[in-house]
C-alpha cells in the first residue's frame, strides 16, 4: 500500500507559478512511476507528466516546456514545478503511483494509488 499526500495547490493569476508536492508513505519501492494528473470542470481527467525511479519522464504536449516534475528520493516526494501558467491549467491535480513499467501519462489506468487532489486555479 502507497499513501499519497499532495499539497501546495491555490490560486494564481496567468503567467505566474506555482509548485505542487506529493508525498509517498508505505511501501515506496524502488520501482515506482509516479505521476501527475489532473481535471478540469466538465472535463476527463488527464495525465500530465510522469516520473521513474530511474529520472525518467514523460510530458504531455500541453506542458512541455512550462510544467517540470522532479523526484526526492530520499524524502519520497515528487514536485511538479508549473510555470507560466495558463487559465486553461485551471484543474484538480492529482498525484498517482504505480509499481513498474510502463511509466506514461497516457496509461491512468495502471496507477493504482490515488492522492485526494490539490486545487489549482488561474485567472486571467
Amino acid at each position: 500500500q502507497v499513501q499519497l499526500v499532495e499539497s501546495g495547490g491555490g490560486s494564481v493569476q496567468a503567467g505566474g507559478s506555482l509548485r505542487l508536492s506529493c508525498a509517498a508513505y508505505g511501501n515506496t519501492y524502488s520501482s515506482t512511476c509516479m505521476g501527475w494528473f489532473r481535471q478540469a470542470p466538465g472535463k476527463e481527467r488527464e495525465g500530465v507528466l510522469t516520473i521513474y525511479t530511474d529520472g525518467g519522464t514523460y510530458y504531455a504536449d500541453s506542458v512541455k516546456g512550462r510544467f517540470t516534475i522532479s523526484r526526492d528520493s530520499a524524502k519520497n516526494t515528487v514536485y511538479l514545478q508549473m510555470n507560466s501558467l495558463k487559465p486553461e491549467d485551471t484543474a484538480m491535480y492529482y498525484c498517482a503511483a504505480r509499481y513498474g513499467r510502463p511509466c506514461v501519462p497516457s496509461r491512468e489506468g495502471d496507477f493504482r494509488y490515488w492522492g485526494q487532489g490539490t486545487q489549482v486555479t488561474v485567472s486571467s
